[in-house]
């Protein structure tokens, strides 16, 4: 992957080989201004070399897919790991919340008008994505000399994906329009027959296919249609046939995502008004005409609109955002090491942000000459690692999950980001 190169003044240049800036950095010439693409400052003057660069955006739900061409030749490429769980921390935190006011405390003022929310407000889950996509986004934009931004966007309708024949007000109205409740709603649709036995004329309930207590909902897509005979305790055991059908991995088709995107559509007309922007039904056919397989960094080079490729870089971008702050206020259990639980422990001492020189999210060779990054710390000699796909990295021959913290060698200090260059397979 090139070398992100601006001059002293600030401006973008075009991007420069590895070595071409191994030198610069050696003779004094330049100074290292980011790690996350590695990008470096030259400390003269210099007009530099322009040509005409596009950068490709692949939207998604979870991940994001960013590419940079110039005149057939892919210069950059990358995957965006989009974080997911905020949701179910809010929620946590809701919990936590409501058990401490229910103790005895001191009486307070009931508020009713603080609770308006501003123009433009999106849940959490959605604003934390929408900030991180246009975050990469303008980064890789500032660091390229007056790029051209081409973005894929999708539309969605999802009555019509439920049911294509639907139309004038019928898309205003929900699923469950003209039932008694949702519980109703659901037997309909699975036509009164239970979904694990396949049996029908027998007594049914709703279940939830992702139990409450892990995230689930009481929406429909997470309800389903199940007996009696199939809904007991026995059967919900391991190895049973509620069990195994959970296990199966069947579930209903969900429909988070056209709402997130037609949300994120939106968003994208406000933010790049003069980017060109593209739907899937364009990009796939050039995809293929460029002979490139389906893949999100493959999607994003061929949004680019680049007529063919003649050279290919070497290397991949992975970035995913790292949680550092663990917030003891809805934190049920500890970060791994620690004795004492949250109850009883010190409120500045419940989680362990460094040691022996070391941080959280610091990235580091271990002994066995993988790349990670430190996930937590035990003790004040160990801690744990994980590579970048959020997999333990284990010392060979070794049954326990722990690294020592003598065997780490610190590449470099990381902020709440996670950013590796993979070599392409």
């Amino acid at each position: 992957m090139l070398v992100f190169v601006v001059n002293k003044h600030g401006e973008a240049l075009m991007p420069c080989p590895p070595r071409k800036a191994r030198m610069l950095l050696n003779e004094g010439k330049a100074k290292i201004v980011g790690y996350q693409p590695f990008s470096i400052q030259l400390l003269y003057g210099s007009s530099g070399y322009k040509q005409s660069v596009k950068v490709g955006v692949k939207l998604g739900e979870k991940h994001i897919g960013i590419a940079v061409t110039s005149v057939g030749h892919v210069l950059m490429k990358g995957e965006v790991e989009l974080r997911t769980d905020v949701k179910s921390l809010i929620e946590t935190r809701k919990i936590y919340r409501r058990i401490r006011r229910q103790r005895k405390t001191r009486y307070r003022k009931a508020r009713f008008l603080n609770r308006k929310k501003p123009k433009g407000w999106l849940p959490p889950s959605l604003e934390s994505r929408n900030a991180n996509t246009f975050r990469w986004i303008n980064r890789f934009s500032s660091l390229l000399p007056g790029p051209t931004l081409h973005i894929e966007i999708g539309k969605f309708e999802v009555q019509k994906l439920i049911n294509p024949s639907v139309g004038g007000v019928s898309p205003q109205l929900s699923n469950s329009e003209g039932y008694y409740n949702t519980r109703y709603f659901v037997f309909a649709r699975d036509n009164y027959s239970c979904q694990v036995c396949k049996k029908k004329n027998k007594v049914v309930k709703t279940h939830h296919i992702i139990y409450k207590t892990e995230g689930g909902s009481d929406r429909a897509d997470n309800l389903i249609t199940v007996c009696t005979d199939c809904h007991t305790s026995g059967n919900h055991r391991p190895g049973e046939i509620f069990w195994q059908w959970m296990q199966s991995g069947k579930k209903l088709r969900s429909y988070k995502e056209p709402p997130f995107t037609n949300t994120l559509r939106s968003r994208v007309y406000e933010q790049y008004p003069d980017a060109i922007l593209s739907y899937g039904s364009e990009t796939t056919p050039h995809r293929k005409l460029i002979g490139l397989e389906k893949s999100l960094v493959n999607e994003a080079i061929a949004i680019t609109g680049i007529p063919a490729i003649m050279k290919m870089t070497e290397t991949t971008f992975m970035a995913k955002q790292f949680r550092k702050k663990k917030r003891s206020l809805h934190e049920a259990t500890a970060r791994k090491g620690r004795k004492l639980s949250n109850t009883k422990s010190r409120r500045n001492a419940k989680n362990t942000r460094a040691s022996r020189g070391f941080f959280l999210n610091d990235e580091v060779r271990t002994i066995c000459g993988n790349i990670g990054y430190i996930s937590g710390f035990t003790g004040k000699n160990a801690c744990y690692v994980k590579s970048i796909t959020g997999e333990y990295i284990v010392i060979s021959e070794k049954k326990h999950k722990q690294q020592p913290l003598k065997g780490l060698v610190r590449r470099s200090h990381q902020g709440n980001w996670r950013y590796q260059l993979l070599h392409n397979a």
